[in-house]
């Protein structure tokens, strides 16, 4: 029966990625449409629940891990994002009390429809090569204050009573060196995935027994090796398990079945106040002095209602705090919110350039976070990404005594060039402004070395229309990329493994009639 049921959450999910909504969409309408057929297979539901519930703390292990206080004590972060959840809670409790809800369900109504949703904006973000980016840090800086606030709501209404033992708990800092020392003895293969599987559900069950929510727990074991190089790489083997076992927890929510007529309007009301979410983002990310543009792509990262509404508002319909037809709503409302947020986030690059005139104006006069680059200390060749290929070719330069500088928008990356003696400023290729103001009067040669496709591309196209008149090299490893960069303007692009394969096979005829012969290819790797 449970494969039946995955059959149709596939089934759906695969229906809405075809127009390019998340598939989560897909799952919750298949839980409906088994509401519908009027499932009753209590072990079949029991396991479902059971699979959802590790998905929940997969999920937020994996919070756990990229938990980083530096990336939430910065005045937007914590400003625009603790102002904006305010005031969401404020209008969301009046709404819900106008109908027929009392202040307490108000008030945990209001907080749970406050949330962004993390699963969402990580996705787009890392689809367009933009985790990066100034936008997206304090995109995900606020997320992950709302997900701490998440996790406290789940404490207060999923948790019974505290164990005295509960105390103990604060003792686990004491165990992180073991924990990190497990971690890298776990390898990179599937003992670090069992690793990460034992800790998320395994503290999790033990912050149960001590009368404390799994949900803290999971969250608490991720915390423990955030920081560690290796928790990223976890991480990124949990996403898509984490992914799988969630299915189980959207069909569930989805076998509420539809709300009733007195619902819908309640629906109706929450929706209406999408873009009035957005707009707030906007103006108060604003009011804490960021540009438009970065004002405008973290208010679009965040335009959508969040799975933490589900997962923490599951928690308060089994401790009584809200009623069980909340849950319908929460559920309609989150996948309409996606469906919205969907095309909207990976066109804000196109819809800025149609709104910017407009938006720019509201800009405060100050200098701005994030701000970007606009001299090049005289530099003549600029490489754009500064990976192991802008790096190589950021050496080879500098070793030729030629006056380089390299650019990337990770600051972390930036930190770490540096630290090598290597001149790097920060600077978004994909930021319209970057190339109207930077000075490449100098400069003979750009080179874009960013993983991304889009981004060579827009750089590429951006240059060209802002009179770069030099010679811009892009390296790609596919055909149609050659194509697309040759439209934008680029006029040498490296084609790193197709050159590679042609080398080898020259170098293997002529060992034909050479006896030895010592292969480079280094030239050729990238």
């Amino acid at each position: 029966m449970i494969v039946i049921w995955l059959g149709l959450a596939y089934v759906l999910g695969l229906m809405v990625q075809q127009i390019k909504l998340p598939p989560l969409i897909g799952y919750l309408l298949a839980g409906i449409a088994l509401s519908f057929m009027g499932v009753v297979d209590d072990k079949g539901l029991l396991l479902l629940k059971d699979i959802g519930h590790y998905g929940v703390l997969i999920l937020l292990f994996t919070v756990g891990l990229h938990l980083r206080l530096k990336s939430i004590i910065r005045p937007e972060v914590l400003g625009a994002g603790g102002i904006h959840m305010l005031i969401s809670v404020a209008l969301f409790c009046g709404i819900s009390m106008a109908f027929g809800y009392d202040l307490s369900s108000g008030i945990i109504i209001g907080v749970l429809l406050g949330f962004s949703s993390t699963v969402l904006a990580a996705k787009s973000l890392e689809a367009k090569g933009e985790l990066g980016a100034y936008h997206a840090r304090v995109a995900i800086g606020i997320l992950i204050l709302q997900d701490i606030i998440a996790i406290g709501l789940i404490a207060l209404t999923g948790g019974g009573t505290p164990s005295i033992y509960g105390l103990g708990l604060l003792a686990l800092p004491l165990i992180r060196p073991l924990l990190i020392r497990l971690l890298i003895a776990s390898g990179h293969d599937e003992l670090e995935l069992i690793y990460g599987l034992i800790l998320a559900i395994g503290m999790g069950y033990l912050f149960q027994y001590l009368g404390l929510s799994s949900e803290l727990g999971a969250l608490v074991a991720g915390a423990l090796l955030s920081g560690h190089e290796q928790a990223d790489e976890l991480g990124e083997k949990l996403w898509g398990l984490k992914e799988a076992f969630l299915v189980a927890f959207f069909m569930e929510v989805g076998l509420a079945g539809l709300p009733g007529l007195d619902d819908l309007a309640f629906i109706g009301a929450i929706l209406v106040l999408l873009p009035v979410k957005a707009a707030l983002f906007f103006f108060l990310l604003i009011l804490f002095k960021l540009r438009s543009r970065n004002s405008f792509m973290v208010s679009s990262s965040l335009t959508a209602y969040s799975e933490f509404t589900l997962i923490a508002g599951a928690g308060a319909v089994t401790a009584g705090f809200i009623p069980p037809s909340v849950m319908i709503v929460f559920a309609l409302v989150t996948a309409v919110s996606f469906a919205i947020n969907a095309p909207l986030s990976s066109g804000a690059k196109e819809l800025w350039l149609k709104v910017e005139q407009k938006l720019v104006p509201f800009e405060r006069d100050v200098k701005h976070p994030g701000d970007q680059v606009v001299s090049l200390g005289g530099a003549h060749y600029l490489v754009v990404g500064m990976g192991q290929t802008g790096m190589a070719a950021y050496d080879e330069l500098k070793d030729k005594e030629i006056r380089v500088t390299g650019m990337d928008m990770d600051p972390g990356r930036i930190e770490a060039n540096i630290s090598n003696r290597r001149r790097t400023v920060y600077g978004d290729a994909t930021d319209p402004e970057l190339w109207q103001h930077i000075d490449l009067s100098e400069v003979k040669a750009v080179m874009l070395a960013m993983p991304n496709m889009d981004a060579k591309v827009f750089a590429a196209k951006a240059m060209r229309e802002n009179k770069y008149d030099g010679n811009i090299y892009a390296l790609t490893m596919r055909d149609e990329e050659h194509a697309l960069l040759q439209e934008a303007g680029a006029n040498a692009v490296c084609l790193p493994l197709k050159q590679a394969g042609r080398k080898l096979a020259e170098l293997s005829l002529q060992s034909e009639t050479v006896p030895s012969y010592t292969m480079n290819l280094g030239g050729y790797s990238g």
